[in-house]
Order: C-alpha cells, then structure tokens, then sequence
C-alpha cells in the first residue's frame, strides 16, 4: 500500500537487518529452546519453558545481542557456569542458529534488481559489526551492499539520528533521496522521518498493526519484492 504524493528522487534504498531480511526472532526463540533441551540433557534440572524463560530475562536485561547470556543465567541458577551444560547449550543453540539463517522470500533477487537499477543499497543495523557481518554471510547476501552500518560504527542505536546520519554520508547521498526499509516503527521508520527520509514497514517481520504503521510510513509491504515497485514510482 503506497501514499500517493511521495516526492521523487530516490538513489538509496537502507535496509535494517533483523526481521526484515531475515527473520531474527524465530531463529532466536527456536535456537533458544534447542540450547534448553540439549542443557538439560546434560544435567540441568530445569524445565525447558523454565530455561527459556530465564535467558528472555537476561536479555530484556542485558540486549538481545548479549554473547554470555547462558553463562549468566546458569550462574543464577547454580552459582556457577557449568562448563559440560554451557558446552551443550552453545552448540545447539548454534547449529539452530545456523541452520535458520536464510533470507525472507524474495530479498536476494530484491537486491539483485536494485542494483541493477542504479540504486545503493545499504544495511543500517543495531547489532555490533561482528555479528551483523556473521548474519549477512550466512544469508549469503554480504557482498550485495555497497554500505553496512552498525552500533560499532556510532555508538548508537536509532531512533538516534546519529546511524541514520552516517549510512547517508557513506552513500554520498541527502536525506530525501534515501528509502529507509524496517520492521521497527518506532526505530527503523520514525528516526529515518524526522531526518526527511522516504520510510517503508516491513510488515512482514513486524507484529505492528498495518493501520498504525501506515499512520507512519510512506509506505506498508507484505513481501521485499514490493520495494521494487516504490523504487521505480519514486525514482
């Protein structure tokens, strides 16, 4: 669904990262439930719902990108970091972890057409640069940006305007000739429109009701592939 009256001039199409050319939360809930199992299988007596529950804890606390989060609740829970059940939960969580990390329907060829058409593509993302990198090569989509722009690179997280600031100035392009695409209202799209960039809801990898998000983006999708259709009305 587009608003009609978008002004024109796009170059830049910025993409976030998680849960919107992949989705992140699933691979991180089933990983997570993995981890609990095989930490069980290797003497933890917790529930599986009881451990999931407990590393949700530690990262509402710490960051979804919190690396020791299951050092950390085992230390809750024992006093101490068992290394044989730490051992267990790391692999598993990382087998899932990897076996989950494939694009969205769409998003390959997506950016393929993009670049076809003259158009700088970049990844603005909150997570530190060696994990987003370690997400963009599992995809397989790494080498399909001219720009990756994350907390590392800013110290920030957006709705900041400073990381919306610096994939601009790495693009070499202004404001109004940047589409910002996220599944995140009030970070991706609300902090790329106080800076005068065209904005579109990935609805496809957000929970957020599609009247609320179109009270705020120029523009809702239900699959990447849209983007394509935005770019050449407002090109």
């Amino acid at each position: 669904m587009i608003k009609d009256g978008t002004p024109g001039g796009l170059r830049g199409v910025v993409f976030d990262l998680d849960n919107t050319l992949f989705d992140f939360m699933t691979m991180k809930e089933k990983a997570v439930e993995e981890a609990a199992i095989a930490m069980i299988d290797a003497g933890l007596n917790l529930t599986v719902d009881e451990i999931q529950r407990r590393v949700f804890n530690v990262y509402e606390l710490e960051g979804i990108e919190f690396q020791r989060v299951f050092d950390q609740m085992l230390t809750e829970v024992l006093g101490k970091v068992d290394p044989r059940i730490l051992a267990a939960g790391v692999v598993a969580y990382r087998r899932v972890r990897e076996s989950m990390l494939v694009p969205y329907p769409h998003v390959r060829s997506t950016l393929i057409a993009l670049i076809r058409m003259g158009v700088k593509t970049a990844v603005l993302s909150d997570a530190p640069a060696i994990q987003a990198w370690l997400r963009l090569r599992y995809l397989g989509i790494d080498d399909l940006f001219d720009t990756v722009v994350t907390f590392d690179d800013t110290g920030e997280w957006k709705p900041s305007p400073k990381p919306f600031k610096t994939v601009l100035k790495k693009l070499n392009l202004k404001p109004e000739q940047c589409l910002m695409v996220g599944d995140w209202v009030e970070r991706d799209v609300i902090g790329a429109k106080k800076l005068g960039m065209k904005t579109v809801h990935a609805m496809y990898g957000s929970e957020v009701p599609q009247e609320q998000a179109h009270q705020v983006a120029d523009a809702v999708v239900e699959d990447v592939k849209e983007i394509i259709a935005l770019v050449e009305r407002w090109v």
